[in-house]
């Protein structure tokens, strides 16, 4: 038997928008499908009640929930990055319509938290020198998008 482990995402009634937009950000992505009301439904038929859709690699359920739930930063989704260019990739395409937090963590247009963290973070922060780690942890902790170059000076300013 195969277990997967698929998130579920309730968004407010732009579940079609959302994994358009999301499929275009990520590579290797795609919309797998999407159910609709039909003639017997509730709501107006041709309306999206659910659907599935993989973002580089990662498949994901959405539902059309309504405005009932939201999403917070209690989930989020890290991205991480293998240098700079992928950072200010995803930054600006997810927080276009969005809004930035701190330490690489945005929300964007739909209200889904992202956390976009360059790999290099996590080996300066996890430096085995103390003060190394402290500076970059510090540094960090100052920025909104994380930003390699100031990592890499504050780190080496100790």
């Amino acid at each position: 038997m195969t277990t997967t482990i698929t998130p579920c995402l309730w968004f407010d009634n732009n579940l079609e928008e959302a994994a358009q937009f999301y499929t275009t950000v990520f590579p290797n992505s795609e919309i797998e499908g999407f159910t609709r009301l039909t003639d017997a439904g509730p709501e107006s038929s041709g309306e999206v009640v659910y659907g599935t859709f993989v973002l580089d690699g990662n498949r994901f359920l959405g539902i059309n929930g309504g405005s009932e739930f939201r999403f917070t930063e209690a989930v989020s989704f890290e991205v991480r990055c293998a240098d700079q260019d992928e950072v200010d990739h995803y930054w600006s395409a997810l927080v276009d319509g969005g809004e930035e937090s701190q330490c690489g963590w945005l929300k964007d247009r739909y209200g889904l938290s992202w956390q976009i963290v360059p790999e290099r973070l996590y080996e300066l922060i996890e430096d085995p020198d103390p003060a190394r780690s402290a500076a970059a942890t510090a540094a960090m902790m100052g920025m909104r998008k994380i930003v390699v170059a100031e990592l890499e000076a504050a780190v080496a300013a100790v």
